[in-house]
């Protein structure tokens, strides 16, 4: 005898809680189209979120994770229901993300290393060595320009 279970269904507290994603989130990705509309209970009208669905918001919050904008998550997820007849377009979206991730990386490593300096130099203030802390100031307003510069582009 085969038994068939029943598809699992979600209220939107539970949904939230296993995506990670609150429930202002789930119903703004819906909202934009990010994701499709989500199904209705019949008596109730609230969102009923399935194990599809689930599937779905597990893939936008890890999108959303990399800093994706919303745009290029709507059209991801768009294309992720073409299969193979959209893979150069998914494959290049993930790569131009990929390449706004290095520059991040980048501006994070300049900005540490200002953070380093101004710690450096208010430690050379605060032992009163008045040459080591005129050159890291130096060397911070150099650094400053390096970073506003790649802040800008």
């Amino acid at each position: 005898m085969t038994t068939h279970a029943e598809p699992r269904s979600y209220t939107i507290r539970e949904t939230a809680a296993l995506t990670g994603l609150p429930a202002s989130t789930l119903r703004y990705y819906e909202q934009v189209g990010v994701i499709p509309p989500i199904s209705r209970g019949a008596s109730s009208g609230h969102r009923v979120y399935g194990e599809d669905d689930l599937d779905q918001l597990t893939a936008v919050s890890c999108l959303a994770a990399t800093g994706m904008g919303l745009d290029d998550m709507r059209h991801y997820m768009a294309n992720a229901t073409r299969g193979a007849a959209a893979a150069a377009e998914q494959r290049e979206l993930l790569e131009q993300q990929q390449r706004h991730l290095t520059v991040e990386a980048e501006r994070l490593v300049l900005r540490q290393r200002y953070v380093d300096l101004k710690i450096a130099y208010w430690q050379a203030v605060e032992d009163g060595d008045a040459t080591r802390s005129e050159d890291i100031a130096s060397r911070a307003r150099e650094l400053a320009e390096e970073l506003r510069a790649v802040t800008d582009h």
